[in-house]
């Protein structure tokens, strides 16, 4: 059984009040870097960053982040860094951003890829949808929408640039 948590214009309503609350924590794109975890979070993280040089009326720095080599259950390959910018992140608020938050192991995993080279000024997370069930003491400081599942339930976030679609459902 499928259940639809939200649909393409909630997901938009999220990601634009998201957006909004990035700019009221930093007063502004000044110095805001939004990295896209990839695969989903990185297209969530482009229509943030959209979203925020719309409201803002510049351009704001981001990327996409690549957490495989960093993982505490995969063995690191030749290319270490994981990062697809050639954005200077020291003294930056990194933003990063993922479609969902379950155990905080893959937020784990971005932050050490971001700290192998840089040393942001913050580091906040943003995500759209947080399930709870975490095993590591990670929130988000953003968050699109709380859904309270049982570890049985599948949280399905598909994405048009991915999937076709865009929706958030439990199954």
């Amino acid at each position: 059984m499928k259940r639809t948590i939200l649909d393409e214009q909630g997901i938009n309503r999220s990601l634009t009040r998201m957006s909004h609350e990035i700019l009221e924590k930093y007063k502004g794109s000044e110095n805001i870097v939004l990295l896209g975890i990839k695969r989903r979070g990185e297209y969530l993280g482009n229509r943030m960053r959209e979203k925020i040089e719309t409201i803002e009326g510049h351009p704001v720095d981001g990327g996409t982040i690549d957490i495989q080599n960093f993982r505490d259950d995969t063995k690191r390959s030749e290319n270490t860094d994981g990062l697809d910018t050639s954005i200077n992140l020291n003294d930056k608020h990194v933003v990063l951003v993922d479609d969902v938050l379950q155990t905080g192991r893959t937020i784990r995993a971005a932050i050490d890829a971001v700290m192998f080279h840089h040393r942001p000024k913050t580091i906040s997370l943003a995500v759209l949808v947080d399930r709870g069930h975490r095993e590591l003491p990670i929130r988000p400081d953003f968050v699109g929408k709380n859904i309270p599942t049982s570890s049985e339930e599948d949280v399905v976030v598909q994405i048009e640039e991915v999937d076709g679609e865009n929706s958030v459902s439990i199954s």
